[in-house]
């Protein structure tokens, strides 16, 4: 254990060796433990990051922050905040705490549960904050936060510097050495990373911000109802659960909308409520800032709501119940819906078409979106309140498609089809260049008519949730799609999206740019 630490004998009176486990603290009782070594006059030095797979690079890169002062902090990012996708971090935060702990260079080490090291800097109140020379560069968009935290260093009276050594990067390192992946997965990504392809997705993700996008189709209000199954009821063969707690979530293309916004500036939204009890402020509060709303109210119905029995410990799904009036719309309605539609298509360049087969658009709202919009991109749902009769030969005009292999299982009235025989068939009653369906687990096939098929497996082993997961996948791949993305970069940014997707509960968050390009990275470094 020679390498292992000695602490600076500065925290606490007189000289000793503490363990690794004595070196691990908790944010708030920094400023205490530090406050004998700062009033002794030592200088404080501060790392922060991630250090998921501790390698040279971090070893040299604490070193020299040592060497700047007399006690070295670091602290790490907690498992729930590692923004590297749901792969990632590969190894948990208290053995990342543990191994940084090891290192004879630091003294004390806490993890810290933010998104942001700011906290963790105010607690501390470093002499210095030292980064990596990566870091030199503030025109990265990776550096967004760095200002924050160089703020936060300069109010408690200190300075941000920057380590000057060899770069190393723990993504590269547990790609090569340490996949979590299967096999097939893992040669998957391997062929991507071999084709560079991480500037052109990178391109691609970079130009979604300059994107006006349209979103059209029902809102739907999602309810979960936590409960916890006890029993059999006793007189009849039904299942009793106790009831725990509730959540209510923005749905169907408020969720959508809210998806892109994490991406493009401008988003629009055009959708009905219900006139009586709309539910519009609550709408309106969880609808991101850069979502322009334009909300129609209907008579005859109410807005859709969708309340799910969840059983609490592995959010199993036990029933749903539907609140909604899936008739068409009146006529008068129709007309509005239309009207408005034909003058709010031509002011985007993408209109994104969730269609879930509960009545508002018609077959003339069909006509018009077909006839009107630059780039149309199309999900037809398939749900229990359309029974199987909704499916995407409904429109004769698509320049983009996503559907379930279900959804088209449906078009084409086959249970099993091969997915890219059925693609084939359905374009024959179609006119759409890019075809993409998703297959769950088995991940995605995309199609165009330039270059053919691309597909990829899917990117993820654990599934929390698949709500609205095929509604992640339709809003990143339509914008990808509108730019010209080839079919294996569209692919691969569904199955991205798609494993982001299945780890949010319900539509609790939504995707997120920095996120996202984040994900990416860790997969094709």
């Amino acid at each position: 254990m020679g390498e292992f630490s000695r602490i600076s004998a500065v925290i606490l009176s007189g000289e000793y060796t503490m363990s690794v486990n004595g070196k691990i603290t908790e944010i708030a009782d920094l400023s205490v433990r530090l406050n004998s070594a700062r009033q002794s006059g030592k200088k404080i030095v501060h790392c922060h990051g991630v250090f998921d797979l501790v390698h040279v690079g971090h070893i040299r890169h604490f070193t020299q922050a040592k060497k700047l002062g007399d006690l070295l902090v670091v602290t790490l990012t907690a498992d729930e905040f590692v923004n590297k996708g749901p792969h990632r971090p590969a190894f948990n935060q208290r053995l990342r705490a543990e191994t940084i702990a090891a290192l004879e260079c630091v003294d004390l080490v806490a993890i810290n549960h933010d998104p942001s090291a700011v906290p963790a800097i105010r607690a501390i109140c470093p002499d210095l904050h030292v980064k990596g020379s990566d870091y030199r560069d503030r025109q990265k968009d990776e550096n967004s936060k760095l200002k924050a935290e160089e703020q936060a260093v300069i109010a408690g009276g200190g300075e941000l510097v920057f380590t000057d050594d060899l770069q190393f990067s723990s993504t590269s390192l547990i790609n090569t050495h340490l996949s979590q992946f299967p096999e097939n997965v893992e040669t998957y990504l391997r062929e991507l990373r071999e084709k560079e392809m991480l500037n052109e997705v990178r391109g691609i993700l970079s130009r979604f911000k300059g994107l006006k996008v349209l979103v059209v189709g029902e809102a739907i209000l999602d309810e979960y109802r936590y409960c916890e199954a006890i029993g059999k009821a006793g007189k009849e063969p039904v299942l009793v659960a106790s009831y725990k707690s509730n959540e209510e979530f923005a749905g169907g293309t408020l969720a959508i909308a809210n998806h892109i916004a994490g991406f493009a500036d401008t988003v629009g939204l055009l959708t009905y409520l219900g006139a009586t009890n709309s539910r519009e402020d609550f709408i309106r509060e969880r609808l991101r800032p850069n979502v322009i709303a334009n909300f129609l109210y209907s008579e005859d119905r109410p807005t859709i709501a969708k309340l799910r029995y969840v059983e609490n410990y592995l959010l199993q799904k036990l029933f749903e119940v539907y609140t909604m009036n899936d008739a068409p719309l009146n006529p008068r309605e129709e007309e509005q819906f239309c009207n408005v539609l034909k003058s709010e298509v031509e002011k985007y360049d993408v209109v994104v078409v969730a269609d879930y087969g509960h009545g508002m658009i018609s077959d003339q709202a069909v006509k018009v979106l077909c006839k009107h919009a630059k780039f149309l991109a199309v999900n037809t749902q398939a749900n229990a309140g359309n029974r199987g009769f909704h499916t995407i030969s409904r429109y004769p005009r698509a320049d983009y498609v996503s559907l379930s292999h279900l959804e088209l299982g449906l078009e084409m009235r086959l249970r099993d089809g091969d997915a890219q025989e059925m693609i084939k068939t359905v374009l024959t009653r179609m006119d759409c260049p890019i075809f993409t369906v998703t297959r769950g687990r088995h991940g995605i096939i995309t199609y165009d008519r330039r270059s053919g098929f691309a597909q990829g497996p899917g990117l993820t082993q654990h599934i929390v949730d698949r709500v609205g997961s095929g509604d992640a996948v339709l809003s990143v791949t339509s914008m990808a799609a509108a730019l010209g993305a080839s079919a294996e970069v569209i692919a691969f940014l569904g199955n991205v999206a798609g494993s982001e997707a299945v780890k949010i509960v319900g539509h609790r968050s939504f995707l997120e740019a920095k996120s996202l390009e984040r994900h990416v990275d860790s997969l094709l470094k």
